[in-house]
């Protein structure tokens, strides 16, 4: 018997105002032949059911006309996704895949957390990516004040900036440039309120253990001219004070959530680096949000790669190291307060 696949959920997330029930909306409506499931966190403050759906009704599940089916979370998230992976395996509802609508000041990090900590809910579902949309012309001011703002940015494996059409273009560069600073691997889009290509919104593959760690390069470049990146000796890493960075604007922020970068042509000894980690995770977790690697491992003729939130990490043997290919170690790591010295010495003391 062939197993079933596993049903892709994509997490939502985004500040008040920043254009999810628009996204949601158009995904709920639009024909794009696509049987969707939507899960609302009934908490929200903007719930999409009074705009779309006729809301006095007292069944969860509501189907819509184009095959999407819609329903709010009156528990909690995982009996949620077990009763629908139930339901579509009796044949009582049909859906291609989830999403899951946080509210504006939700930590994704525990929603993310579900899908792997849980078996039952491992078994039927597969995590592909964490969008985060930011307002344009208050997403400046929700950073200063709103650390869930920060944290959502660092969840992100891609971000929407909506509203773009609204702000004037140096302060949306500005904006641009500090989400960078602080998640140098989400690719960054601005779009017009919540209108996205669905094909931008799914199987972006973002939770994806692959071989491809995708850091915007010129953030990898800050640290080049040096000639080395052991990346304690130098406070420039990642230029968070606008040293490197050609842009004048950028020190007003210190965020809390930053992100650095570890790169080495040096071998990690695995049972130190696993060791290292481990102990870190212990410590920090929480404060981590995400983290990815694509590791040269002594003894290992293949790439490693790995990557976690907040205490939950996983790993997986990628490809083989090409002929002729550098085999350099890049990770990065996003969170909060994270100590980069610590962390960017123990690594370098993981080396072969």
């Amino acid at each position: 018997m062939t197993t079933p696949a596993l049903i892709p959920a994509t997490i939502l997330t985004g500040f008040l105002g920043s254009g999810k029930t628009t996204l949601l909306k158009r995904v709920l409506s639009e024909a794009h032949g696509q049987k969707i499931a939507v899960i609302e966190n009934e908490f929200g403050e903007e719930n999409i059911d009074n705009e779309i759906l006729v809301s006095d009704t007292t069944e969860q599940i509501i189907q819509m006309n184009n095959g999407c089916v819609c329903c709010t979370i009156r528990e909690d998230l995982r009996t949620t996704l077990n009763d629908l992976a139930e339901k579509r395996r009796k044949g009582e509802l049909q859906f291609d895949r989830v999403v899951i609508e946080t509210t504006g000041l939700a930590d994704p990090g525990p929603v993310a957390q579900t899908f792997f900590m849980d078996d039952e809910i491992a078994e039927s579902y597969l995590l592909d990516s964490v969008l985060t949309l930011v307002d344009a012309v208050h997403g400046d001011t929700q950073l200063n004040e709103r650390q869930e703002a920060r944290r959502q940015i660092g969840f992100a494996d891609q971000i929407f900036i909506s509203k773009s059409d609204l702000a004037d273009a140096a302060k949306l560069e500005d904006l641009s440039h500090r989400i960078k600073h602080m998640n140098p691997r989400a690719p960054q889009r601005r779009v017009h309120f919540g209108e996205v290509p669905i094909a931008e919104v799914f199987d972006l593959r973002g939770f994806n253990l692959n071989a491809k760690l995708d850091i915007d390069p010129d953030f990898l470049k800050a640290d080049e001219p040096h000639g080395h990146s052991h990346g304690h000796k130098h406070d420039h890493h990642d230029h968070e004070h606008g040293e490197h960075c050609d842009h004048p604007h950028h020190h007003a922020h210190d965020d809390d959530v930053k992100s650095f970068v570890f790169k080495s042509n040096k071998a990690f000894n695995p049972a130190k680096l696993e060791d290292f980690l481990g102990a870190i995770v212990q410590v920090y977790g929480p404060k981590m949000l995400r983290y990815k690697g694509v590791l040269n491992m002594k003894g290992s003729d293949r790439k490693v790669i790995f990557q976690g939130v907040h205490q939950l990490m996983g790993s997986d043997l990628g490809p083989k190291w090409a002929p002729g290919e550098t085999k350099t170690s890049k990770m990065v790591f996003i969170g909060i307060d994270l100590p980069k010295d610590i962390l960017l010495q123990g690594l370098e003391g993981c080396l072969v």
